[in-house]
């Protein structure tokens, strides 16, 4: 990237008797991007897809102080400080080891360099940014892109800096930009994604690699589109001389747009002063986001890393366990013994020797892993910390080789988790010892209410003890034990609500959770609340929603997010008429933060019924 340089293209290289070869073949129309239309490019469509524009020529065609432009293949002067012709780059000296592409009709090699923001996703995408970007689920990747400010109507021709900072979503990068057009000329503006914007709208814009026409001769790389627009040439009263150098499109290139198209190649070839410390970003391509437990755990599977789970009973170990592999293999390690662990040796009478017989679990895992050599299997070592020393020492070789008593290897798609209590949490819990400690990736579990709420809407659990339990915000999720009296925890719940089911009867839970939360539970559920069943089967009126009081409006919300992802629209459309405090809650709790349901939101924002279901 040595002496790489961005300029435009000359009246000599388009001109008819001088053009150059490249665009004799390929032709002087150019389209414009998204990004260009949205910061104020002339446009015109060509298709229904394709749209082109004029774009300035670095030099003065009829001599007269003012700058050329070129449309069609007819060229023209305009004031420098208009503001809405296209910028259609040139890139000097062109970079090494490039890959070319033969475009055959056109009888043109192109080649691809360079990023830069260019069209618009489609609509969907385009709200799934909107939302991830308003709750702060999109990861920045440290590049932005400057472009120019200043309002059409404003007479100042200065150049007034603004800059959007690069998102990443999906391996995707996009940048959000503000509309900047000339709304006396275009009120409305249309993009590639067939979707309609007006000035001061929020759009986002792809960045992708930037396409070149390549001339062999002159070895200039020529953007195959018009890039970005809203650049005066000059500012105001200034009359154009014919040196390049002094415009505020050769300033945008040098200072802003070639460092915001190759900036990594720039981070290169910059030379520190001696006196600057040198400091590198990013130079592993690492992802910074916050990771889950339930992402560790995962990530330790996958990378074929031991992984012990830390925590109190009921906090859903083997729950975690069970939604990676339903059909894991378990082995409780408080009541096994060596031999179960390991296998026996058995004495055949016949040949007077004896041998070694696998254990069953060992025989278990391998026929799964051998059915289906594609999927990881796991084999589950359930209350470690409870287990004899001799029982944990056996465990520790299997950990570390991979092996059952030094015998038989674990297939290669097997992979090890272990799970116990700590020694504060069970009295029947013991020390692991450091050797074996160390043989783990340890994540320390610990139930969240969004986290509960997320899975008890997969699972089934009682509507009334969800919404209280939201209702609540997971005050009553997990209570104190003293031995004397039930408490409340996760696992308990999970009882309570296949007694709900069972008896229909709200008291019976006393003997799970206790009597004072059963009591709170009872009067909860004597409130009015309108069920999600009720309001599928459209039964819901007015007056019965304006009955509701403010509590029994928390509660009605709260029991509606347990709606699934067909009937979204629906439900949510509904709460609408709760008011948008309620829509904000009902969003919050049905997406738990999830990536598919944040993306399933934005899906419904495009299609539901402004103003709510009318009732």
């Amino acid at each position: 990237m040595e002496n790489q340089e961005l300029t435009l293209l000359s009246i000599n290289d388009v001109q008819e008797n001088s053009r150059l070869e490249v665009l004799k073949n390929y032709g002087l129309d150019a389209e414009i991007t998204d990004l260009a239309i949205l910061t104020g490019g002339r446009h015109k469509a060509l298709s229904e897809k394709e749209i082109e524009g004029p774009y300035w020529i670095r030099d003065s065609y009829f001599y007269d102080g003012r700058p050329s432009f070129t449309n069609s293949g007819y060229f023209s002067v305009m004031s420098p400080t208009f503001r809405s012709l296209n910028v259609r780059p040139v890139l000097k000296n062109s970079p090494k080891n490039i890959t070319f592409r033969r475009i055959d009709d056109k009888d043109v090699i192109e080649t691809d360099s360079g990023e830069y923001p260019q069209n618009a996703p489609s609509k969907v995408i385009q709200a799934i940014l909107e939302a991830k970007f308003k709750t702060d689920k999109l990861s920045k990747t440290g590049n932005n892109y400057t472009f120019d400010s200043t309002g059409f109507n404003n007479k100042n021709s200065k150049f007034n800096p603004v800059t959007y900072d690069e998102y990443i979503y999906q391996g995707r990068k996009y940048i959000r930009v503000m509309a900047n057009i000339d709304y006396k000329y275009d009120s409305v503006i249309t993009l590639s994604n067939g979707e309609t914007y007006r000035n001061g709208d929020y759009v986002w814009v792809e960045v992708s690699p930037v396409t070149w026409l390549i001339d062999d001769k002159t070895g200039l790389l020529i953007s195959k589109k018009s890039l970005v627009s809203g650049i005066t040439f000059l500012d105001e009263n200034i009359s154009y001389d014919g040196d390049f150098s002094k415009t505020n499109i050769k300033k945008f290139f040098d200072k802003y747009m070639l460092k915001d198209m190759f900036p990594d190649e720039l981070k290169i070839m910059t030379k520190p002063k001696e006196d600057e410390n040198i400091k590198i970003e990013k130079p592993y391509n690492f992802n910074f986001d916050k990771v889950s437990e339930d992402e560790i755990i995962k990530g330790a599977i996958e990378s074929d890393i031991a992984v012990f789970l830390h925590g109190p009973s009921s906090e859903g170990k083997t729950a975690r366990v069970r939604e990676i592999d339903p059909t894991y293999e378990e082995i409780c390690l408080a009541t096994a013994s060596i031999d179960s662990l390991n296998g026996k040796s058995v004495y055949s009478e016949s040949t007077g020797k004896i041998s070694e017989k696998k254990p069953p679990w060992l025989e278990r895992l391998e026929e799964k892993c051998e059915k289906e050599p594609d999927r990881l299997h796991i084999v589950f070592f359930d209350e470690l910390t409870n287990a004899f020393p001799s029982v944990q020492g056996q465990v520790f070789n299997i950990v570390l080789e991979k092996r059952v008593n030094g015998i038989w290897n674990l297939p290669k798609n097997a992979r090890i988790v272990a799970a116990g209590n700590e020694t504060k949490d069970s009295l029947a819990a013991n020390t692991m010892v450091e050797s074996l400690f160390n043989r783990f990736a340890h994540v320390y579990i610990k139930t969240t209410t969004e986290g509960w709420l997320k899975w008890a809407s997969e699972h089934n659990i009682h509507p009334a003890i969800y919404t209280y339990i939201a209702f609540k915000n997971g005050a009553t999720l997990r209570t104190k034990y003293t031995g004397i009296k039930p408490n409340a925890d996760p696992r308990k719940w999970e009882m309570a609500s296949k007694m709900l089911y069972a008896t229909g009867k709200p008291e019976m839970i006393r003997a799970l959770v206790g009597e004072d939360i059963t009591n709170e539970f009872v009067h909860f559920c004597n409130q009015k609340v309108i069920t999600l069943e009720y309001v599928l089967k459209g039964n819901c009126n007015l007056n019965q929603l304006y009955s509701l009081n403010t509590s029994e409006k928390y509660a009605t919300t709260m029991g509606l997010t347990r709606v699934d992802d067909e009937n979204l629209e629906t439900v949510r459309n509904f709460v609408k008429n709760l008011g948008p405090e309620f829509v904000a809650i009902f969003d919050a709790l049905w997406t738990h933060g999830d990536e598919k349901r944040l993306e399933r939101l934005a899906e419904a924002k495009l299609i539901e019924t402004p103003g709510g279901m009318k009732i």
